[in-house]
């Protein structure tokens, strides 16, 4: 399965590693344009300039683990493609320019189902992509959300809840699923 990552699921952390671990055990092949990590990359700015270096650093270090999840899209496909929020059109010209089944995103509202199908491309978000896999191969997402939260609880120095963790990186399901 192949899936383009919107920056809105990029961007924060545990959802990311989360995401990024299962496609690392070959749940899934990722997808992204330069644009869409340029937009991760931005939008951290907001947690301080220290953040979007690190931010720009941790792009560098996904290219290089994933070299074949950059796609171009094509000048025509985002000439032609229409959407409620024209600055979500290359999130869709990225998908049908590397053959994505899915764009997985936050941001559904901005990508009607029927403008998606026409494309041949699905629409989820992350909550429901993980626990679509999760229902397939249990033991690969949950070998990622360990890793994930073992990081995350050396990190914040305390112990935290694993629902509670997914929760806030936008995953109840998930985090229903594996408590």
């Amino acid at each position: 399965m192949r899936a383009c990552l919107d920056a809105c699921v990029l961007f924060p952390t545990v959802l990311r590693e989360i995401l990024l671990g299962v496609a690392s055990r070959g749940g899934f092949t990722p997808l992204w344009s330069d644009r869409i990590l340029e937009e991760w990359a931005r939008a951290t700015i907001k947690l301080g300039p220290a953040a979007e270096a690190q931010a720009r650093g941790e792009v560098a270090l996904l290219r290089a683990k994933f070299p074949k999840a950059s796609v171009v899209p094509k000048a025509g496909d985002l000439a032609r493609l229409h959407l409620p929020d024209e600055n979500d059109i290359h999130v869709l010209a990225a998908a049908i320019a590397g053959s994505a089944d899915v764009i997985v995103t936050l941001n559904i509202k901005d990508f009607p189902r029927q403008t998606l199908s026409f494309e041949g491309v699905a629409l989820e978000v992350p909550d429901a992509f993980l626990m679509g896999i999760w229902m397939e191969r249990s033991e690969m997402v949950e070998a990622a959300v360990h890793e994930v939260y073992a990081t995350a609880q050396k990190m914040i120095g305390e112990e935290i809840a694993l629902r509670a963790l997914l929760k806030r990186a936008r995953l109840p399901r998930l985090g229903k699923a594996l408590a």
